[in-house]
C-alpha cells in the first residue's frame, strides 16, 4: 500500500470573490477572505491519506467548497445592507442615514461615525431602511433611491418622488420618534436631569463631615428651554467637644431661552443665594438678555450671553443693597470621549450703580458615564466679589466630587 503527501491549494478567495461577483465594494472583504483561506480552515495541510480512499479526500474537499461558498456569498451581501451617499467629486459613502434638515445631511459612516454632509454635494442616495420623508405633498415612509437627479421613496403601495435638491426633511426611525415627541408635549413631560451628592468623614483628633447636593433639570423642547438648578453644602468639625459649622451655603434658581433663530435665543433668569460664610442672608437677582450660539456640533457646544440684570442683596452685618448690573458671559459644554464629558459656565456682574464694583460665578467640572444612569462627578466652584462686607474675604473657592444619578421623563 503506498502512502503520499497531499498539498491542496486553490487562489486567496478575495481574488476569487473580486472575479465571481464583480462587485467593488467586495474589495473590502479581501482582508478577511485571505486571512481565512491562509487559516488552518481553508490552508491545505500537508496529511497522510491512504491513495485508496479517495472518497474521504473529495469529501473533505466539498466541505471547503461549501465554506468557501458561504463566505463568497456573505462577503457579496455586506454592501447591500447599508446606506450609501455619492458625492460630486464621485466619493461615495457607506453606512447609515440620520436625519436631513435643511441643508445639511447626517450620515452615520462605517469609518468615521457621525458626520455632517452639505445636501448640496449629494448626487445619489439609496437606503436599506425605511426612512421618514416630508414631501410637498406630505410625509411619507419608505425606502430611497435616485433615478435622474430625483429622490424616489418606494412606500408599501407606491413611489413617490422629488428633485433631489427639494428635498427638505429626512429622519431615521430614531429621529422621527424624537421630532415626534417633541410636538406640543404637556409640561410635566421632556424633563431630563441629574442629582449629585457628595460627602466626606474624618475621625480621630477632629471630627469633620462635609455634605454636598445638587440638582439640576431642564425641559427642551423645538423652540425652548427650561432650567431649575439647586447647590448646597455643609459642614461641622468637632474639637474636643465642640462643634462648629465650617461651611454653609446654597445657590438655587430657574432659567429660560426661548429660540429666535436657529442661532439666536432671548433668557430670562432668577438666581437666589445664601453664604453664612459672607454673612450673605439672601442675594436675589433677575436678569435678561440674549444669547448666540457659536458652536453647535455633535461634541461640543458653545453659547454667548449679555444682557441686564437686578440686584438684591441682604447681609446680616446688618446691611441691604440694590444694584443695576449689566453681564455678560458663556456656557460650554464638550465630550472628551465617549464617556467623559467636560462643563464650563463663567458669568460677570459689572455694577452700573456702583461703577468699579462687580461679581463673578465660575464653574468647571467633569462627568463620566459608570452606567446608563450613574455617573461620577467633578466640579469647581470659584465665587468671587469685589465688596464684600467687613472682614470677610471676596473670593470663595468650592471643589466637589461624588456620584451622580441621571433621569429623565
Amino acid at each position: 500500500m503506498k502512502v503520499r503527501a497531499v498539498q491542496t491549494s486553490a487562489p486567496p478567495l478575495g481574488m476569487l470573490a473580486q472575479r465571481t461577483m464583480g462587485h467593488p465594494a467586495v474589495c473590502g472583504c479581501d482582508l478577511l477572505c485571505r486571512a481565512l483561506w491562509r487559516s488552518k480552515i481553508f490552508r491545505g495541510r500537508k496529511t497522510t491519506h491512504n491513495t485508496n480512499r479517495l472518497g474521504g479526500r473529495q469529501k473533505g474537499s466539498h466541505m471547503r467548497l461549501r465554506i468557501a461558498t458561504l463566505i463568497l456569498l456573505l462577503s457579496g451581501a455586506l454592501p447591500l445592507f447599508a446606506d450609501q451617499v455619492t458625492l460630486k467629486n464621485g466619493d461615495r459613502v457607506t453606512g447609515k442615514i440620520i436625519k436631513k434638515d435643511g441643508a445639511t445631511l447626517v450620515f452615520k459612516s462605517d469609518v468615521f461615525g457621525n458626520v455632517s454632509i452639505p445636501w448640496d454635494q449629494v448626487t445619489q442616495v439609496t437606503s436599506d431602511e425605511s426612512l421618514f420623508v416630508l414631501l410637498p405633498q406630505g410625509s411619507v415612509q419608505g425606502k430611497l433611491a435616485t433615478v435622474d437627479d430625483r429622490l424616489v421613496v418606494a412606500t408599501e403601495t407606491a413611489k413617490e418622488t422629488v428633485a433631489l435638491a427639494e428635498a427638505p426633511v429626512i429622519r431615521n426611525a430614531a429621529e422621527q420618534q424624537v421630532w415626534e415627541r417633541l410636538q406640543n408635549p404637556g409640561w410635566l413631560k421632556l424633563w431630563a436631569g441629574f442629582v449629585d451628592f457628595g460627602t466626606s468623614l474624618a475621625r480621630g483628633n477632629a471630627d469633620t463631615t462635609t455634605m454636598t447636593t445638587g440638582l439640576n433639570a431642564s425641559r427642551a423642547t423645538r423652540t425652548d428651554k427650561t432650567t431649575l438648578y439647586f447647590n448646597q453644602i455643609y459642614s461641622t468639625a468637632s474639637l474636643e467637644g465642640e462643634t462648629s459649622t465650617t461651611a454653609q451655603a446654597i445657590r438655587g434658581g430657574w432659567g429660560h431661552n426661548r429660540n429666535v433663530n436657529s442661532r439666536m435665543f432671548w433668557n430670562i433668569f432668577n438666581d437666589y443665594e445664601y453664604d453664612k460664610f459672607q454673612n450673605l442672608d439672601l442675594r436675589l437677582v433677575l436678569g435678561t438678555g440674549l444669547g448666540y450660539n457659536v458652536i453647535k456640533a455633535e461634541r461640543a457646544r458653545l453659547d454667548l450671553v449679555g444682557g441686564g440684570a437686578y440686584t438684591h442683596e441682604e447681609f446680616s452685618t446688618p446691611l441691604s443693597r440694590n444694584s443695576g448690573n449689566a453681564y455678560w458671559g458663556n456656557d460650554l459644554s464638550y465630550r472628551l470621549t465617549g464617556n467623559t464629558s467636560f462643563n464650563q459656565a463663567f458669568r460677570m456682574f459689572n455694577n452700573l450703580s456702583e461703577t468699579g464694583e462687580l461679581r463673578v460665578n465660575f464653574d468647571v467640572g467633569t462627568v463620566t458615564a459608570l452606567t446608563k444612569w450613574l455617573s461620577w462627578q467633578l466640579t469647581c466652584s470659584d465665587l468671587y466679589l469685589s465688596n464684600p462686607v467687613a472682614g470677610r474675604k471676596d473670593n470663595d473657592v468650592l471643589f466637589t466630587t461624588g456620584f451622580r444619578i441621571t433621569f429623565a421623563r
